[in-house]
């Protein structure tokens, strides 16, 4: 078995125009400071980081990771969430996901998926360059307006999606590949790998990529009641990173799953503060400890009641309470007598 690395820190909720949190330096010293041991880094963001730099020169990758070593701090992957949305986007989606991409591609769905794409072969590449193994990102969707089957929806529509999502993917997956990095999907309402079915329906038309793997987050499963811990009996060979984050799910007379259009403190299902929700993170761990989980134990904060420099603060130390220390040998070696084939077939009566 393998002890799980961490804790670690997804940036991307924290980056601000304010001090510390406006710099990689600063805000590096930051999360040292509360007890992180390695950052996932959101690509998309020029206050922390260069994608196309980090992709051509490994000069500046060095310069990252020594930035970060200096407060105690690995990268532990890159993100590519914003941009990995728009490798498929639907019509009606066009307007609310535009401002994810570059100025200059805004308003043209076809550049700026194209765009899209371009991003996603030079985050390969920067993560060879930065000596990581795993990558996360979105799907993307073209599927996710007729999630509810009313009106019915026309046989094949959803064939067609999936086989569309796949020919954009299966390139970018290749280029992966070629960088020795898995591409892990966290799978996400709005997309359109939204639980286990839907990935497997993508994994199958992928041709079963090895790099096709998962970002397993469990605060996404609490809010669409789908079994957790059971996904990870199912998956735990394509898990690759690990999003700690808390949620919670409170059905009334009045809403459940869907939410009923409310904001989000009034959801039946809303994300929470580490330990403030009803994830069983205990379970998790025990499970991923188990299945010899190789990556790090990442704390994404989504709260809409607590501050999130509370919940980072609190989120370290919750991390590295539930990281198992996995023992090396068995608890009952003590009583062992060591391999004796011969008293092993006498004991069955077949010597």
């Amino acid at each position: 078995m393998k002890t799980i690395k961490g804790p670690a820190i997804f940036l991307a909720q924290f980056a601000g125009d304010t001090a510390p949190f406006n710099s990689l330096a600063s805000i590096a010293k930051w999360a040292g400071d509360l007890g992180y041991k390695g950052i996932q880094m959101p690509s998309w963001d020029g206050r922390l980081f260069d994608l196309k730099n980090a992709a051509a020169s490994q000069t500046y990758c060095d310069e990252v990771k020594g930035t970060l070593a200096q407060h105690g701090l690995q990268i532990t992957e890159l993100s590519t969430h914003l941009q990995g949305q728009l490798v498929a986007v639907h019509p009606a989606y066009d307007a609310g996901f535009d401002g994810f991409a570059a100025e200059e591609v805004r308003g043209d769905p076809v550049r700026r998926q194209k765009w899209a794409v371009e991003q996603m072969l030079l985050a390969a590449k920067a993560s060879a360059n930065l000596g990581l193994t795993a990558h996360a990102t979105f799907s993307g969707a073209l599927a996710w307006p007729y999630l509810y089957s009313w009106p019915p929806r026309p046989a094949g529509l959803i064939e067609e999606a999936f086989d569309e999502l796949a020919k954009r993917w299966r390139p970018i997956l290749d280029a992966f590949d070629g960088a020795g990095v898995d591409v892990c999907y966290e799978i996400h309402p709005g997309e359109d790998l939204h639980d286990g079915e839907t990935y497997e329906m993508f994994l199958d038309r992928v041709g079963h990529h090895k790099r096709a793997c998962l970002l397993y987050d469990p605060s996404h499963f609490v809010l669409q009641q789908l079994n957790y811990l059971d996904y990870i009996d199912h998956y735990h060979e394509r898990i690759k990173i690990f999003h700690v984050k808390d949620a919670e799910f409170n059905p009334t007379g009045k809403q459940g799953v869907y939410g009923g259009f409310q904001p989000w403190l009034k959801r039946a299902g809303r994300f929470r503060s580490l330990g403030d929700g009803q994830v069983d993170f205990a379970a998790i761990f025990s499970k991923m400890a188990g299945y010899d989980f190789p990556g790090w134990a990442v704390l994404e904060w989504e709260c809409c009641i607590k501050h999130p420099e509370d919940g980072a603060r609190e989120g370290a130390k919750f991390i590295a309470d539930h990281i198992i220390r996995v023992a090396e040998r068995a608890f009952d070696d003590f009583a062992g007598n060591g391999v004796n084939t011969a008293a092993n077939k006498k004991m069955l009566g077949i010597g």
